[in-house]
C-alpha cells in the first residue's frame, strides 16, 4: 500500500510560494484520492490476467478456426459428390 505524506506536501507546495493555510486546504481537498490509484502490484495483477485472458481467447479462436476449416472442407467434399465430380 502507498503511503502519501501530506506533511511532506504541505512543506512542498508551502516552498513553492503557497500559504500554509492554502497548502493545508489544498491537500485536504485531494482527501485520500491517493488510494484510487493504481500501485505497481495492481498493475503487475492486471497485466498477468489480461494475458491469462488472452491466452483463453486465443485457444477458443483456434478451436473456432478448426471447425470452420473442417466444415468447408466438408461442404466441399459434398458439393464435388454432389456434382459427381469425384469418384464413389
Amino acid at each position: 500500500m502507498a503511503v502519501y505524506d501530506t506533511h511532506r506536501a504541505v512543506k512542498t507546495l508551502t516552498a513553492a510560494g503557497f500559504s500554509e493555510a492554502k497548502a493545508e486546504a489544498m491537500i485536504d481537498a485531494m482527501g485520500d484520492s491517493h488510494d484510487a490509484l493504481a500501485t505497481k502490484a495492481d498493475l503487475n495483477k492486471l497485466a498477468q490476467s489480461t494475458k491469462a485472458d488472452l491466452r483463453e481467447l486465443e485457444l477458443r479462436m483456434r478451436l473456432h478456426l478448426g471447425a470452420y476449416v473442417f466444415a468447408a472442407a466438408g461442404l466441399v467434399i459434398a458439393v464435388l459428390l454432389a456434382l459427381e465430380w469425384l469418384p464413389r
